[in-house]
């Protein structure tokens, strides 16, 4: 598939979530499966999502219902179908769908929308990232001391940065520091798995940020296995500082 025809299959796939998944209310959004982790309003985004992204010759990963479709498939779409379910289980206006397609030499287009505000990140390789239609670039920090960070748990060491926030979905931090809301953002450890980050992770390289594994593994994959101790920033300098308190 061509990237014109990735986006918009993912935009059908984030409207079709949508429509599913909000008029879920109440203690219905707190549900929980027999997973642990899981959320009832989880399953429910990944059979929307499935209904459209199955029956093609695309390799589906999904944190939901695992890898369906052609084994070997010119594309693969990764895709968290609720990233942030506890923030949508409560109302917390950030989480999102996020979606990333592969092909043979790595992350090729990208969507990540936050539904509750109904903005729309999307990358293509080498086109550049957008946040609705608002070209996005990184951060030029380069100071910790000057630097307002993203946190996904509690740092292994705390720098004197100017500020941090911990807002519960990963795929919606990446792309904040794409957008230079964040200068940089972490892990504590490596608890993040492709379809967390794969999105985010193409905004920030088209954006002008770095994003790595702490441990320098590979993070363009699509191994359902996989789990990263992701570090970002919009600039190497940055990079280098939060790699300290990351480790």
């Amino acid at each position: 598939m061509e990237p014109d025809a990735l986006i918009e299959m993912f935009g059908d796939v984030c409207e079709v979530i949508t429509r599913a998944v909000n008029p879920i209310t109440g203690a219905d959004r707190r549900a929980r499966t027999d997973r642990p982790g899981q959320y009832a309003i989880d399953v429910v985004a990944d059979q929307a999502a499935l209904a459209i992204l199955g029956g093609r010759e695309i390799t589906v990963v999904s944190e939901e219902s695992g890898v369906s479709g052609p084994p070997k498939a010119p594309i693969t779409v990764v895709i968290d179908p609720i990233d942030g379910s506890s923030n949508a289980s409560r109302n917390i206006p950030y989480w999102a769908t996020s979606l990333c397609a592969l092909d043979r030499e790595g992350p090729l287009v990208a969507m990540v929308v936050n539904h509750a505000t109904c903005v729309v990140y999307s990358a293509v390789r080498g086109q550049g990232a957008y946040r609705d239609d608002v070209k996005l670039t990184a951060s030029d920090v380069t100071r910790t001391e000057d630097a307002f960070i993203g946190l996904s748990t509690f740092p292994n060491r705390m720098l004197q940065w100017k500020q941090f926030r911990a807002l519960g979905s990963c795929a919606l931090a990446l792309c904040d520091v794409a957008a230079g809301v964040f200068d940089g953002y972490f892990d504590g450890g490596s608890v993040h798995a492709p379809w967390d980050y794969l999105g985010g992770y193409l905004m920030c390289l088209e954006a002008g940020a770095t994003v790595v594994d702490l441990q320098d593994r590979p993070l363009g994959i699509g191994d359902p296995n996989a789990r990263r101790h992701l570090v970002a920033a919009g600039t190497p300098a940055l990079l280098d500082a939060l790699r300290k308190a990351a480790g």
